[in-house]
C-alpha cells in the first residue's frame, strides 16, 4: 500500500466538498479530492431542485439562513463570473386558505430578519396578475425577487477547474475506509482499485450520505454517539405541455418539506417536487431511486391546491434524491452540522453531517467558512 503525505485533503466531490477546495485553494493551500464514486456530484448535489434559495425559511441566527442568504449572494456573483447560467426569476409562496394565510406574516417576519432582500406580502389580486394561472382562490402570497435557478452541472465543473488550476487534484473511485490523529495530522486510508495511506495537515470530511461513518472510523476523532441519521427521499415528477407559470411556485411549508413546489427548469419543463418520503429506520445507502408513479396521485391533488389546471394525465416520473436528516420523523429540521477543531479539539479536521437543503444554495458560503476553521 502505498503511503504519502498531503496539506489539505477534501473527503467528497459533492458541491460542498468542491466549494470547501476551491477556497482552501484560494487561500493557497494545496488540495487532494477523494471520491467515492467514478464521477463527481453524483450523490444529494445531482438530484435536487437547482434552485437558488432566498433564505426565508430557516431560524434566524441558524447556519443555514446564514450561509443560505451568503452563499446565494456569493452564487449569482459567481455564475456571472463562471458562465453559468443562472436565472433569477424570483418565488411566490402561496397561501390558498385562511390557515395558510395566517401564518404569512411570521414568515415574511423570518425572511427580512434573515436579511432577504425583495421580500413582500401582496394580496391575491397580486399575486394572480404575476402568476394568472394561480388558484382563485389564494388569499394572499409573499413575493421574492431573488430566488432563482441555475445549471448546477457547469457549477460543479467550474468549481473542479478552479481548485485543478491552483495546483489541487481530484481522485475518483476513491472511497475513505478509515482513518486516525496523529502526532501531526490526520491518516486516512482509502480503498478502490489503489488502496493508500495519506497523511494530512488538514482534513474536511464532505461525504454526504456517508459523513457521519467517515468521521466514526477516524480514530481518535469525535464519535458523535448521540446522531443517528435518517433519510428522507423527495421525488420529482414532470408536467406536460407549455408552461404555466414563470416563476417558482411554493404552498406554505411544513416542517419537513417546503412542499410540493413548482418550478420552469432551464430547459423549459414544468417540474413539481420534491414530496418528502421518511425511509424506513435502518435504511442506509445506496438508495433505490426508482420513482414510484402511484406517488403521482398526491401530486396531483397537493399541486391543484394553487394549479388547478393541471391536467390529469400530465404527470410522468422525472427523478428523485435522498435528503440525509440528523433528526426523526416529527421533530423540528436540525441546523448544519458543521465542526471543526473549536467543536471537537482534533486539529486541521472537520467534518459536515446532514448537509441538505440549503446546501447547494449555501456552497460557497460553506466552503469560505471551512477554509476559516482550519
Amino acid at each position: 500500500m502505498d503511503t504519502f503525505e498531503a496539506d489539505a485533503v477534501v473527503i467528497g466531490a459533492g458541491a460542498v466538498g468542491l466549494a470547501c477546495a476551491r477556497a482552501l485553494a484560494l487561500k493557497g493551500r494545496e488540495v487532494l479530492v477523494l471520491e467515492a464514486a467514478s464521477a463527481i456530484a453524483t450523490e444529494t448535489s445531482s438530484r435536487n431542485s437547482e434552485v437558488i434559495h432566498a433564505g426565508l425559511y430557516y431560524p434566524t441566527g441558524s447556519l443555514k439562513a446564514r450561509l443560505c442568504v451568503e452563499g446565494r449572494r456569493k452564487l449569482y456573483q459567481y455564475c456571472a463570473a463562471h458562465g453559468v447560467e443562472a436565472h433569477k426569476c424570483g418565488k411566490l409562496v402561496v397561501a390558498v386558505d385562511d390557515g395558510e394565510a395566517a401564518a404569512t406574516p411570521a414568515l415574511l417576519q423570518r425572511a427580512l430578519a434573515n436579511g432577504v432582500e425583495e421580500t413582500r406580502l401582496i394580496d391575491g389580486a397580486e399575486a394572480r396578475r404575476l402568476e394568472p394561472a394561480l388558484n382563485p382562490e389564494v388569499r394572499v402570497a409573499i413575493h421574492t425577487e431573488v430566488s432563482g435557478l441555475f445549471d448546477s452541472h457547469h457549477y460543479f465543473l467550474a468549481l473542479q477547474g478552479e481548485f485543478e488550476d491552483r495546483g489541487g487534484s481530484l481522485v475518483l473511485d476513491t472511497p475513505v475506509v478509515r482513518g486516525a490523529v496523529v502526532g501531526d495530522g490526520i491518516e486516512i486510508e482509502t480503498g478502490g482499485a489503489s488502496p493508500s495511506r495519506i497523511k494530512a495537515r488538514t482534513v474536511v470530511n464532505s461525504a454526504g450520505h456517508q459523513a457521519l461513518n467517515v468521521a466514526r472510523s477516524i480514530e481518535g476523532g469525535p464519535r458523535y454517539n448521540g446522531v443517528r441519521m435518517s433519510w428522507v427521499k423527495g421525488s420529482y415528477f414532470v408536467a406536460s405541455g407549455r408552461a404555466a407559470f414563470a416563476r417558482l411556485i411554493y404552498p406554505m411549508h411544513n416542517s419537513s418539506t417546503q412542499g410540493l413546489h413548482l418550478a420552469i427548469d432551464l430547459g423549459g419543463r414544468t417540474r413539481l417536487g420534491p414530496d418528502a418520503e421518511w425511509l424506513p429506520e435502518g435504511a442506509k445507502p445506496p438508495f433505490d431511486y426508482e420513482v414510484d408513479p402511484a406517488r403521482q396521485e398526491h401530486f396531483y391533488r397537493e399541486v391543484r391546491r394553487y394549479w388547478p389546471g393541471l391536467k390529469d394525465g400530465a404527470l410522468s416520473p422525472d427523478y428523485s434524491g435522498v435528503r440525509p436528516k440528523i433528526v426523526g420523523k416529527g421533530q423540528p429540521s436540525a441546523d448544519f452540522m458543521i465542526d471543526g477543531p473549536e467543536a471537537h479539539g482534533v486539529a486541521g479536521l472537520v467534518n459536515l453531517i446532514g448537509i441538505e437543503s440549503p446546501g447547494l444554495t449555501s456552497s460557497l458560503a460553506i466552503g469560505e467558512m471551512v477554509a476559516g476553521l482550519v
